[in-house]
């Protein structure tokens, strides 16, 4: 199903961020910008009825629930609500499930996906201050606290705030390749590798450090992702013994790194295979893994997927 038409599904009250990060990303026209149009529906139960938000201000939906019938994606953005969800919202989502379509959620919309009965035996996610209650109240749900968004199936979900971004940009570059994904989020001024992928692909998000000691460090590293890195040549430029550096490097970015430079290495790979026409062996050279063998390697083990098969999921449209 191609990703044409969302609707996003209001419970009052709303949480104001997290579907102003659904209307970022699915609602604003970029079509100037090579982004594919989409039909942008807000919802609620009684679109005659103001909805309250958790920032004092009232709005209004512009549809019914009728509207979501036959839209290629559901989002449920957060809301107090979202943990004991009527029947009608509930049924919404299990009819999206069933027909195929996407169903998203945005931090605790997570619990109205759960109600509806449609996590049960999934990988999910949610806000971290919520994951042990979400486990707890849906035992059948597979619930995983440590990644940015989950996607099994066609159900997504995504912890809390921010990382709706990271999930919906996902499921942009899943339906209409890197470039588009690329396009919405430099126009939203955030980065778009904060990814995990599809079910076979989640990861936790490569970490990133802004700490003065080690910052220069891993930006050199980005720079050179085709140089082979040894603990301590990087500590020496670090101007570090070898053993402070390995130690910090883990308390400052939460890996080793040779972990780290080996997720930069799947990341870039993953863009130039969505966005050039290199072979497979050139691809290897020049994020460095040296070979063909050892890059199908990582990047199987990293996404679940072959290079060639990846390639031929998620090429960016000409």
């Amino acid at each position: 199903m191609t990703l044409r038409s969302v609707a996003v599904v209001l419970q009052d009250p709303v949480a104001l961020f997290e579907f102003g990060v659904l209307s970022e990303v699915f609602g604003m026209d970029r079509t100037d910008d090579g982004v594919p149009p989409f039909d942008f529906r807000v919802c609620a139960e009684d679109p005659r009825t103001p909805l309250t938000t958790d920032v004092g201000v009232s709005l209004t939906a512009t549809h019914g629930l009728e509207a979501t019938a036959d839209v290629d994606l559901v989002a449920i953005p957060a809301s107090p609500t979202a943990y004991t969800p009527s029947e009608a919202v509930k049924q919404v989502v299990r009819d999206a499930v069933d027909r195929g379509a996407h169903v998203l959620s945005v931090c605790s919309g997570a619990f109205t996906l759960a109600a509806a009965g449609v996590l049960d035996g999934r990988e999910c996610t949610t806000h971290w201050m919520h994951t042990d209650r979400l486990a707890a109240d849906y035992p059948l749900a597979r619930v995983n606290p440590d990644v940015l968004y989950a996607h099994d199936g066609n159900v997504i979900t995504s912890a809390g705030t921010a990382a709706g971004i990271d999930a919906c940009l996902h499921l942009v570059r899943s339906e209409h390749g890197g470039a588009v994904a690329n396009r919405i989020a430099r126009r939203m001024v955030v980065s778009p590798h904060r990814d995990g992928g599809q079910r076979q692909f989640i990861d936790r998000p490569v970490p990133v450090t802004e700490a003065d000691s080690l910052g220069p460090v891993l930006q050199w590293m980005l720079e050179h992702l085709d140089e082979a890195h040894t603990v301590s040549a990087l500590a020496r430029r670090a101007s570090m013994s070898s053993r402070t550096f390995a130690r910090r490097f883990v308390s400052e970015t939460g890996t080793t790194p040779h972990q780290w430079v080996t997720d930069q290495r799947v990341l870039r790979a993953r863009e130039l295979l969505e966005e050039t026409d290199l072979s497979i062996e050139q691809i290897a050279g020049d994020v460095g893994f040296g070979s063909a063998a050892l890059l199908r390697h990582h990047f199987s083990q990293c996404t679940g997927l072959t290079p060639t098969v990846f390639r031929t999921r998620h090429r960016s449209p000409a």
